[in-house]
């Protein structure tokens, strides 16, 4: 057993998720952490809405609310929709938390401390009409380097070069247009160059382990090529403040600073909600534990460089020596599991343009485990992925109900109307070894894909052994074994459609978390193979550390849940004798008619100058 700590990256609060979203974070990651918790591993789930920054105070100004009021509207909703989508998370919190500002609050004096935060004065960029400080992220130009437009200000996706908005061509705001004004501001930068050879080192050590997809390890190495200080403090009045410069209150740590600090603060709080309050050390401080961080590919470069920095300064393990903190020396990520990107009908989604599905909405019309078949078997894990309602359909009515649905359907309909129970099996024949035994080894070939990150694969082998299941029926043909001679032969036939069903759902729930409890009670279960997650109230643990801006504010919503008591990743016997009735489908046909539908509700909601009417 390993103890495996799945980090998954911070939905943006500015606004609800839409399922691009849970496209490269969610649905991914959810899979992995169910596979890894039944086959034996103990799994620490985390991760929450990531809420500071600019873009949190630009959605407030156009609504006429304050940031924390647009912050905690937007939390709950991305909890309620993470929830319906069964993301299994052991803690899914928020970096408003008053834990969340005590540890990044340390982390910082530590890293400063150690000798990575150097001051430097620079040019910072500011929005004319606000005065804000605008995000690198939000400045866009063309590339200095190789003159792509639609670079951003911290880096440049065509060529992987790092960047500084004051070396774009032509910048402008991705908020409105404007060109912004460059004012000298000093500010704390993490000596980057200070932890080259530490991360350097690191990254050779994760690219000769084999194991991260080489999208990932090519852009991060690129990095290192030109790798500099980079600031880690912002001129802003919503964020975490600055340790020792209690008397700026315009300053403020950087949004992406505090932000990956979330996957150890979350697992702080975890453990200090668990009752054991030093429990998150089993993930964090131990070399024999594991971590994999998943998000899009947009989020490579902080995670594979700016958190690992992060850790290495706090460890005392770069150039400028130090050492560790109270938290001890800290584990750098295993892995960074990285998706690309998926669109809609061909275009990038926007919410801005109106090019967008919410996960919400999507949920509000179609059963969520359609949504995350979908994502799994045509998502974006290597490569960018088209969502379009056509073969959302395709794979819903074509494999999700004609493939497995149909053979769930037909098992448990013909022993609830032959036996009313499984019945006991006679003598096995080859045709019915052959099958148990291909759905049998199907455990260790799933499995070990999921494992290792390749979950389309492993959904494609588990509904390879549907197709053979499916087989199987047309070839026994139960359906005619009516003769009183014939009644061993059908109990024989359907025993092991029982088994094989049994043990194909306990395979795809990982994927399907929702029908897996279903199709557990059709077959007799109690229907909680697949543990769900809820949504708990909790108290602040620090409200102490918190500004003035969060005063009165008791208390917010976590995702937990309790994830032991799923089945392990087996064969696990039928009963013979459970009763069987007679089911109704799992999965729901979807009409045709719901893409033409679902294509003049997208261009309804597009302005005519993005659909260029």
């Amino acid at each position: 057993m390993s103890r495996i700590l799945s980090a998954v990256a911070w939905p943006y609060a500015n606004g609800p998720r839409h399922i691009g979203h849970v496209a490269g974070f969610g649905v991914p990651s959810d899979v992995f952490s169910r596979y890894m918790r039944m086959a034996g591993h103990d799994v620490l789930m985390v991760s929450g809405t990531d809420e500071h920054g600019t873009p949190i105070l630009v959605a407030a100004d156009s609504e006429g609310v304050s940031a924390r009021e647009l912050a905690d509207r937007n939390n709950r909703l991305i909890v309620e929709d993470l929830v319906a989508l069964g993301l299994s998370y052991d803690l899914f919190t928020r970096t408003t938390a008053g834990n969340h500002y005590a540890v990044v609050q340390d982390m910082f004096r530590t890293v400063r401390d150690n000798g990575y935060m150097v001051e430097q004065v620079t040019r910072a960029a500011i929005s004319p009409s606000t005065g804000r400080t605008l995000p690198d992220r939000y400045i866009e130009g063309t590339c200095p380097i190789c003159g792509t437009e639609g670079a951003r200000g911290d880096q440049c996706d065509a060529c992987g070069n790092q960047l500084d908005p004051t070396e774009l061509i032509d910048p402008h705001s991705r908020i409105n247009g404007e060109t912004p004004e460059f004012v000298e501001s000093t500010h704390y930068f993490l000596d980057l160059p200070a932890l080259a050879e530490a991360l350097s080192e690191w990254l050779d050590e994760r690219e000769n382990s084999g194991s991260w997809r080489p999208n990932v390890i090519k852009f991060s190495k690129n990095f290192l090529e030109d790798i500099r200080p980079r600031a880690m403090t912002r001129d802003i009045d919503w964020g975490i403040p600055v340790p020792g410069w209690e008397d700026q209150p315009s300053k403020r740590l950087y949004v992406w600073f505090d932000a990956v600090i979330g996957y150890l603060s979350a697992s702080i709080e975890w453990a200090r909600r668990s009752g054991d309050p030093e429990a998150w050390r089993k993930w964090w401080n131990d070399p024999q534990a594991l971590s994999y961080y998943f998000m899009g590919k947009d989020n490579i470069v902080f995670h594979s460089q700016i958190w690992p920095a992060e850790m290495l300064g706090y460890n005392g393990q770069g150039a400028q020596g130090g050492k560790p903190g109270e938290l001890g020396v800290l584990n750098l990520p295993t892995e960074v599991v990285s998706s690309e990107f998926l669109t809609m009908e061909g275009k990038k989604f926007s919410s801005s343009h109106g090019i967008v599905i919410y996960v919400r909405d999507m949920l509000a019309r179609y059963q969520a485990d359609a949504l995350r078949y979908f994502i799994s078997a045509a998502g974006p894990e290597t490569s960018d992925a088209d969502f379009t309602w056509a073969e959302f359909l395709r794979r819903t009515n074509g494999e999700l109900v004609a493939g497995w649905g149909n053979l769930v359907n037909r098992t448990a309909s013909m022993i609830a109307k032959k036996f009313g129970e499984i019945p006991a099996p006679g003598p096995l024949q080859d045709i019915d070894r052959a099958l148990l035994d291909e759905v049998g080894a199907g455990f260790d070939t799933v499995g070990d894909l999921i494992r290792h990150h390749r979950q389309k694969a492993a959904l494609a082998e588990a509904m390879r052994l549907v197709g053979e299941a499916n087989k199987y029926v047309t070839e026994t043909a139960p359906f005619k074994l009516k003769a009183p001679e014939e009644r061993e032969r059908l109990a024989t036939v359907l025993h092991t459609l029982a088994q094989a069903v049994t043990d194909l759902n306990l395979m795809l729930s990982p994927f399907l978390p929702h029908a897996a409890n279903d199709i557990d009670t059709v077959m007799g279960g109690q229907g909680k193979i697949a543990p769900m997650p809820r949504i708990e109230e909790v108290e602040e643990l620090n409200p102490e550390v918190l500004p003035a801006a969060f005063e009165g504010r008791s208390g917010y919503p976590i995702i937990t849940g309790d994830y032991t008591c799923a089945p392990t990743w087996e064969r696990h016997e039928i009963e013979v004798g459970t009763p069987i009735a007679k089911p109704t489908p799992v999965f729901v046909k979807l009409d045709e008619s719901i893409v033409e539908e679902e294509l003049a509700r997208y261009a309804d909601s597009v302005p005519d100058d993005v659909t260029g009417a």
